[in-house]
């Protein structure tokens, strides 16, 4: 029995053969398969990464442990006491890898945590050269670090402009998973500014379905052109291996940092003493700002940069240095990311009128409070930065250590607790805690957050 829908099946399977024919080979040139003239006509990435993979290395990472034992045997004056040989240490290694972006003076980036720790630390090129490395730098709230190795005839890897990057632009992932070797892997980018993961302190990550697996940390994101525009970081997987989740600093960022690293060892982070929260569209439709995009301005602490540039609570930041602002986390890791000292130019909506406003970057706060006479005298404070202040629109202060049988101790405080105000007076600053603790009161009742959770605790 004659049956249609059979037959345009084939009709349609037979189109689609032609079609893929047609597409690979063309007409007059059609060649025996597997003929070098048929070869040269596949798309192919191999000539770009012939050129760039030498740029990609493998880095093994030494770290010193004490060995496990008694506890008695850590005491220096157990082990004097009976004469026991020095403490033996424990070698442990770990992998990553990272992409030299310097050839002449042999800088290496990669990831923090690849090399944190580390008291030995190892290159291997492409071509199988084995080379000591140097820390230069590291930065934990980018998950970036800096190397340097001494070598002749070294390759590099061009830097990108990663604010070029649209959803759907073709990769290429580099690195060295599991410790296999050298291995390519490719896909699209899928998302951009992913934030909000609570992996690093500052995150705009590149999102990527390109594989990224354990080991390939550090390693490089790689346009089609063979530009360098991120270094690949983390991976988002309920059983640690590639689902198609894969996360890279921008190469924007990775410069910025790279750049502080190089010339002062660390980075010292930009602030202009504002707490910010994105733009939302109800907020927009409440100050007639319609479509418009940007990161709100929910306060400005008094005596700040920002308070002498004339900004003001309810401020829209829009651009900084004509660049369009996109939201809270945008504006944040700029600020956060320039060297202070520099200027910046902040387009600002207020009402109905637009202005530019230059501001000066102050350096970050991250001198321990004095807060001596006080129920917290005994704890270290700092600036909240990066994810903490996103959290809390650039409110707060973090208690980094608080000292044993310390007031502070005594009063509940500690590590990690982030203050967010005093005596219902907001604090977005060790300046601020120290205003709002220098009339030594009675009482403080301090508004906290403490595993995430809002705590109030109230100190005599």
């Amino acid at each position: 029995m004659f049956d249609a829908t059979r037959v345009r099946r084939i009709v349609a399977s037979f189109t689609v053969a032609a079609a893929a024919i047609l597409f690979t080979i063309s007409p007059g040139t059609a060649q025996p398969s597997g003929s070098p003239a048929a070869s040269a006509s596949l798309p192919t990435l191999a000539p770009m990464l012939e050129r760039v993979t030498p740029a990609v290395v493998n880095i093994a990472v030494v770290s010193r442990a004490p060995a496990q034992d008694n506890p008695l045997y850590g005491d220096p004056n157990f082990r004097r006491f009976f004469k026991l040989p020095e403490q033996q240490q424990q070698a442990r290694m770990s992998a990553g890898s990272g992409v030299i972006v310097d050839a002449a003076k042999g800088y290496v980036l990669t990831n923090h945590h690849v090399v944190d720790g580390g008291t030995e630390i190892s290159v291997t090129l492409k071509d199988g050269r084995q080379l000591a490395a140097k820390l230069v730098g590291s930065d934990k709230e980018t998950d970036i670090a800096l190397l340097q190795i001494e070598a002749k005839n070294l390759a590099a890897i061009e830097i990108g402009d990663s604010n070029t990057l649209k959803v759907g632009d073709y990769v290429v992932a580099i690195g060295n998973p599991f410790g296999l070797g050298q291995t390519v892997t490719s896909g699209i980018v899928s998302a951009l500014g992913r934030s909000g993961l609570n992996i690093e302190g500052y995150e705009d990550f590149i999102q990527t379905d390109a594989s990224i697996n354990p080991g390939n940390s550090g390693g490089a994101l790689v346009s089609l052109d063979g530009k360098l525009i991120g270094v690949n970081t983390a991976i988002l997987s309920p059983a640690g291996a590639n689902v198609g989740i894969g996360f890279a600093v921008p190469s924007n960022m990775a410069a910025s940092v790279m750049s502080q690293l190089a010339t002062q060892g660390k980075v010292e982070r930009g602030r202009l003493g504002i707490g910010i929260q994105d733009l939302t569209p109800d907020i927009a439709e409440a100050l007639r700002l319609g479509d418009q995009r940007g990161a709100l301005i929910a306060n400005v602490e008094r005596g700040s940069p920002a308070d002498a540039a004339g900004l003001k609570a309810g401020d829209v930041v829009t651009a900084t240095n004509g660049r369009a602002v996109h939201g809270a986390t945008d504006l944040r890791n700029r600020i956060g990311l320039t060297p202070a000292g520099s200027k910046i130019s902040l387009t600002v909506k207020r009402g109905d009128d637009e202005k530019v406003i230059e501001v000066t970057i102050a350096a970050e706060d991250r001198s321990p409070a004095d807060l001596s006479g006080t129920p917290l005298d005994g704890a270290t404070m700092r600036d909240a930065s990066g994810q903490e202040a996103q959290q809390t629109g650039g409110l707060g202060v973090v208690v980094e250590e608080v000292e044993p049988e310390s007031a502070a101790a005594r009063a509940g405080l500690r590590d990690g607790d982030l203050i967010l105000a005093v005596n219902r007076t907001p604090v977005a600053s060790v300046a601020d805690l120290q205003r709002a603790t220098a009339a030594r009161p009675a009482i403080l009742a301090l508004e906290l957050v403490r595993d995430g959770a809002g705590l109030l605790l109230v100190v005599r």
